[in-house]
């Protein structure tokens, strides 16, 4: 289970969308910090759009930890960004650099990566972008 999350990771840091969308199933539940739920695979592809966008990120420190029935998963990481464009409500974007502990859970299903629950505290970003 965790060379599944590590392909996740590894993907994520590459930029590689279509990577990171084959460690998913269709209908990925995907649960971000301060935001709504989004169903399937689509909905992943139009966030990771927005996402690189406004942000580049790359994380690192990655700790993965596994459930022993191998149905869950979890890692810890520091997100080390710079935040490219103003993401809606959020304070104006000009180059900013970031650098803040971040968490994310899974659920696993037939090798595939079926929920993505991702945690950061949007209050220290903030801080560090102002």
């Amino acid at each position: 289970m965790t060379a599944i999350l590590k392909a996740y990771f590894d993907a994520f840091n590459a930029g590689d969308v279509p990577a990171m969308l084959a460690c998913l199933t269709d209908d990925v539940a995907h649960h971000v910090n301060e935001g709504q739920i989004r169903v399937g695979k689509v909905k992943f592809a139009e966030f990771c759009a927005h996402m690189s966008r406004c942000y580049k990120e790359e994380l690192t420190d990655i700790v993965l930890f596994e459930a022993a029935d191998g149905r869950r998963g979890a890692a810890e990481f520091i997100v080390n960004g710079t935040y490219l464009h103003t993401d809606g409500d959020l304070p104006e974007a000009h180059g900013q650099t970031y650098r803040l502990p971040g968490g994310s859970f899974f659920d696993i299903r037939d090798g595939k990566i079926a929920r993505v629950t991702t945690y950061y505290n949007l209050a220290d970003w903030i801080r560090q972008v102002k």
